[in-house]
């Protein structure tokens, strides 16, 4: 169905396929690496569903929403999204362009590989083998008098520059980026070799974002924490006070006490402060200390705000979140809760 060579199990492949669900479209991407005992094959699942309604439907926190219909609306800059790999940051990208969508706009892309195809988009897949690489294909796209530019990914240093000039020469500009959190984002660009003259000038908005778990409605139950523990985690002393969590339990709606996924941002837009502080070279924690001060509500607080709410547990927010406690470890001690009574047996729990 990918296009894969079955008879070849010695070295990786990709491919991707199309299926109908209940009148949808679904596409499917498909890696196989070798292993020592065979082959290990993840298939990615993309819902083109998800872009139909735009960025108002992906259940953003307000301030985050503000911040991003800030950065597209610009008329030149770059928007960068943070995150490991499966964290929904192209369905961002898509949804940014589906928002700014208009036949008088002229959009490009380039990406590795098309993951949805949008009418209207002139979209360009990279074939490194056809000598169409990241860098290369911007190059061209220059020419092509684009108004935004969608870059699936930046991963070199070349493509990083070139995107950059494109930004400041009255481009908006769209991509991705590996790091951790948002202020990381602006200390790797310039990690991989640009001027910090550069990135202060060009980024308008680093957004960094993943996927949390939701908790099953039908199941979650009710849990009492120390508020010694909450303070800890994040929480502010006026948010514990009267505080309703919740846990997973687990039943035939659920999966282990989880039901769908939904996603969290942390957004830097780039002030005046904090072009300052790229310009004098500060740090990643200087700048982060200098965005929650201007109102920046991190990853751990979204996820906190998110707990608060009942649509997710404590132990998600410890797994997808790191503490915003600098001098803190890297991961935070595990969220104990006492069994309950109710709860059903380990097989009960598993999704039919």
């Amino acid at each position: 169905m990918c296009g894969l060579d079955i008879a070849e199990k010695r070295k990786p492949q990709d491919g991707k396929a199309q299926v109908k669900l209940e009148g949808r479209a679904i596409d499917l991407r498909v890696s196989t690496l070798p292993v020592v005992h065979g082959e290990k094959i993840v298939i990615r699942i993309l819902d083109n569903s998800n872009l139909a309604k735009g960025l108002d439907s992906l259940g953003f926190e307000e301030k985050a929403l503000s911040d991003i219909k800030t950065a597209i609306n610009a008329p030149y800059g770059m928007m960068l999204i943070t995150g490991p790999t499966g964290s929904g940051k192209s369905t961002t990208l898509y949804s940014c362009v589906k928002e700014l969508y208009s036949e008088e706009i002229n959009f490009v892309t380039v990406e590795d590989p098309v993951e949805y195809q949008l009418e209207g988009i002139n979209q360009v897949p990279v074939n490194p083998k056809r000598g169409v690489t990241f860098a290369g294909a911007l190059r061209s796209i220059l020419r092509q008098d684009p108004d935004v530019i969608l870059i699936g990914e930046i991963r070199d240093a070349e493509t990083v520059e070139i995107a950059v000039k494109a930004a400041l020469t009255g481009h908006l500009v769209l991509s991705t980026l590996h790091t951790n959190d948002a202020p990381s984002a602006i200390t790797r660009m310039i990690d991989m070799g640009l001027d910090p003259f550069l990135v202060a000038s060009s980024v308008v908005l680093v957004s960094a974002q993943r996927l949390m778990r939701g908790l099953c409605k039908a199941c979650k139950e009710p849990i009492t924490v120390p508020a010694e523990r909450l303070l800890a985690l994040g929480f502010k002393p006026e948010e514990i006070e009267g505080a309703q969590l919740f846990r997973p339990v687990g039943c035939v709606r659920c999966h282990q006490g989880y039901k769908g996924r939904f996603a969290i941002l942390e957004t830097l837009l780039v002030s005046d402060p904090i072009r300052m502080l790229i310009l004098n070279g500060k740090s990643a924690i200087d700048i982060k200390k200098q965005a929650i001060d201007e109102g920046m509500v991190t990853l751990r607080r979204c996820a906190i705000l998110r707990a608060l709410a009942g649509k997710t547990s404590l132990e998600e927010v410890v797994a997808v979140t790191m503490s915003d406690d600098q001098s803190g470890g890297a991961h935070d001690d595990p969220i104990e809760t006492p069994a309950s009574s109710t709860a059903p047996s380990s097989t009960e729990g598993d999704a039919t």
